[in-house]
């Protein structure tokens, strides 16, 4: 895959970025790189599935379904008070998060409009970019694939380094993949493989995404309580978001594991909250205990 120059120093910038993820505020190719341009450039590269990204909504109207909805007998439905005064803000015309009813607390707006989007009962307009990330794929293109052309001396030191230190430590963790014990167990090897071959058509067992929680836990020592958020990142591109929920929620049902809520959600980041599992009631599913 070829990308132009400014797309690659959209992915570089990001590599001298914790995690590989920061604000699309501060991700800037060039100096005159405007706003619009910087978020197509952004859209461009998720495309291509190279980075993803969290966004809020700046205006959103109710769909048909909503409508229909609203008609029904909604004390019997799966809909939260909050969800429905978000509906019926909305009934005569698109609105901003701003214009939704009083009664819906202004922190929890953007998850009810992200709840109402996700069954269709609402349809987002027009958004905003707040944070974005290197994907898997996208650190596999830097380290295997990447051919960068031309004569044009556009590049700072600042990115070469970042670069750099990148593939560095790429090689370093050939031989210690991210700090994990190397035992031998056909699970944890299986899990290992696939874990950081994120082209391995090989498909995840339960045991194996087991053993992967565990090692991602003692990894980051979390006393087993490994965030949500942490797991997909490591099962990107293997697990879409909708295949890890259901996979959790199995393994729930079988009692492998327990999934828990934040009590403390100024300690994560708005993008680290919304990779939880959102709920019809309460908060949505942030932990992940191993039984």
């Amino acid at each position: 895959m070829d990308l132009t120059s400014i797309e690659l120093k959209f992915l570089l910038q990001l590599l001298g970025r914790p995690h590989y993820r920061a604000s699309i505020q501060k991700i800037r190719p060039n100096p005159k790189t405007s706003a619009a341009k910087r978020d197509k450039i952004c859209l461009q590269l998720c495309s291509k599935g190279l980075v993803d990204y969290t966004y809020e909504a700046q205006q959103f109207a109710i769909t048909p379904a909503g409508f229909t909805l609203l008609n029904l007998d909604t004390t019997s439905l799966p809909v939260t008070p909050a969800e429905l005064w978000t509906l019926r803000s909305c009934v005569n015309r698109s609105i901003t998060p701003q214009e939704i009813h009083r009664k819906v607390p202004v922190n929890e707006r953007q998850q009810m409009i992200r709840n109402l989007e996700q069954r269709g009962l609402v349809k987002v307009i027009k958004t905003q970019l707040r944070e974005v990330w290197l994907t898997q794929l996208g650190q596999h293109y830097l380290r295997y694939d990447a051919y960068p052309k031309g004569a044009s001396p556009s590049l700072s030191l600042n990115l070469l380094c970042d670069y750099i230190c990148f593939l560095r430590q790429s090689l370093y963790y050939s031989d210690d993949q991210d700090d994990f014990d190397h035992q031998d167990y056909s699970n944890e090897q299986a899990a290992e493989e696939v874990l950081f071959d994120p082209f391995s058509t090989q498909s995840l067992s339960t045991e194996d995404v087991l053993e992967i929680i565990r090692r991602l836990d003692k990894a980051l020592g979390g006393e087993n309580y490994l965030p949500i958020f942490k797991l997909r990142e490591k099962l990107q591109p293997l697990f879409s978001r909708e295949e890890l929920d259901q996979l959790l929620y199995q393994l729930q049902r079988d009692d492998q594991i327990e999934l828990s809520s934040l009590q403390d959600v100024t300690v994560y980041s708005e993008s680290e909250l919304a990779a939880g599992i959102p709920q019809d009631i309460g908060g949505s599913l942030f932990f992940i205990r191993l039984n």
